[in-house]
């Protein structure tokens, strides 16, 4: 086993929008509290990821799941912020999996659909970590360095691929390239928590999409295919794990971690 430390900490408060990198979070057992609370729906009801409208990466978000309180920033340098308010029930389908969630109420839903240029509306989940693609038992995602190397390399780059464009919870430092592969069903701790990788995470188009835009720069499935389409996992074209948090506890970037 390499010496790993946590390298960045990266959470989505709605998902589709941009990242936020953070310090350090409280691990629960679900995952992170603020991490995708909320989600967009079109007007058939229908989850609206960022592979359907990548410019919605371009909104800052912020989230204090004590307070309430909800910003969004947009490019122009708008900003819409208050305390949540929720109204309409409804439920999504995730991959097949229903969700639980209300409407919110106030100016969210119209500053988003005028960026995206068509009707979206936000919803916040009933239950925190709901709004992770595997649900609560899929609350944490851990992808290495070393693996996005290998990615550059593959591309014939020697500049390391963005880690966000995969959208991961942890981004680690000091293993080989894809040695999390091989911590499916065993107790990792990281800082103070332990977390259980379940699975490889299968990879879609939005990785394809630049971070910053959301405007496809990178032929992320391609290369995937190519360099990892004969590796036995649990999902196609993997790149990370998922899995679910064993003890919760605080973690934070420099934060020591290893397979037990």
């Amino acid at each position: 086993m390499s010496t790993a430390q946590v390298a960045w900490i990266s959470i989505a408060p709605v998902k589709g929008l941009s990242l936020n990198q953070a310090r350090e979070i409280e691990l629960r057992s679900f995952g992170v509290a603020e991490n995708r609370r909320f989600y967009l729906v079109d007007d058939e009801g229908r989850m609206v990821s960022g592979v359907r409208l990548g410019r919605l990466v371009q909104v800052a978000a912020d989230y204090d799941e004590e307070e309430g309180l909800l910003s969004l920033g947009f490019p122009n340098g708008d900003t819409v912020s208050g305390t949540v308010d929720v109204g309409d029930r409804v439920t999504t389908s995730f991959y097949g999996r229903p969700v639980e969630g209300s409407l919110v109420a106030g100016p969210w839903s119209g500053a988003l659909s005028d960026w995206a240029g068509q009707p979206v509306r936000l919803v916040r989940s009933d239950e925190s970590g709901a709004g992770a693609d595997r649900g609560p038992g899929g609350g944490i995602t851990i992808v290495s360095n070393a693996s996005l190397d290998a990615l550059a390399r593959a591309a014939g780059s020697d500049e390391r691929v963005d880690g966000r464009r995969f959208r991961m919870l942890f981004g680690l430092d000091g293993l080989d390239a894809h040695e999390e592969d091989g911590w499916l069903d065993r107790r990792v701790r990281v800082g103070e928590a332990v977390v259980v990788p379940r699975g490889n995470v299968g990879r879609c188009a939005v990785t394809t999409q630049n971070p910053e835009t959301g405007v496809p720069d990178f032929d992320t499935l391609r290369l995937l295919k190519a360099y990892r389409g004969d590796v036995q996992t649990t999902e196609p074209l993997p790149f990370g794990v998922w899995g679910e948090v064993a003890e919760p506890g605080r973690v934070r970037v420099g934060d020591a971690v290893e397979a037990e």
